[in-house]
């Protein structure tokens, strides 16, 4: 037991010192019939001017490395925010891109983990006192960012894939981005959507 309660905070902690993603749920078109995208436009929706430049940047570039082309939205759409339609799909056209990538915040949760104290032997005098710290439990709290993905084509305007996924304990832009592209990026392959191992 002594040795379970060690393990498990060692477990958490090692788990709050990095951002993982998962995706937790997604949709794919059957009916859709065209092939690989081969260029596809970036948009993170936010009104943070930095931020949406890191993860279309970082995106874009994950995306080439796979062997698909891909541009970032604020090349062509400078402004933060939200885009009418009309505008939206201009810009993708002048980008000459036959899908459009649009990612999203839905919300971040703040959770809490309690890994249970065991019962400490009883040992008489300050040493007693000493040991009762094991009957304690252990408190964590750690985030979980909620986003969603969504890859549709630009021929149609029509929803191809999308996908929600959990981050746990996200740190900064820069760096959960490229983990988020990686995990989005091989869930498009598997879909045929992009090259890759399907």
């Amino acid at each position: 037991m002594r040795s379970l309660r060690r393990f498990v905070p060692c477990l958490v902690a090692a788990l709050a010192a990095c951002a993982s993603t998962t995706i937790v749920d997604s949709w794919y078109d059957a009916g859709y019939r065209g092939g690989p995208f081969k260029r596809i436009m970036i948009l993170a929706v936010t009104d943070q001017e930095v931020a949406r430049r890191t993860f279309e940047d970082t995106f874009s570039a994950k995306l080439r490395a796979a062997g698909t082309d891909a541009v970032a939205s604020y090349q062509l759409l400078p402004q933060s925010g939200r885009t009418e339609e009309p505008a939206l799909d201009a810009a993708a056209r002048r980008a000459d891109a036959d899908g459009l990538l649009m990612v999203h915040l839905v919300r971040v949760d703040r959770q809490t983990r309690v890994v249970p104290g065991y019962p400490a032997p009883f040992y008489p005098g300050y040493y007693g006192y000493y040991r009762a710290w094991a009957a304690y439990p252990d408190v964590y709290t750690y985030d979980i960012a909620t986003a969603e993905a969504n890859l549709f084509s630009v021929a149609s305007r029509q929803l191809v894939w999308g996908g929600t996924t959990e981050t746990f304990n996200p740190q900064s832009v820069s760096r959960d981005s490229a983990v988020f592209a990686d995990v989005v990026i091989a869930a498009l392959a598997k879909r045929g959507l992009v090259p890759g191992a399907k």
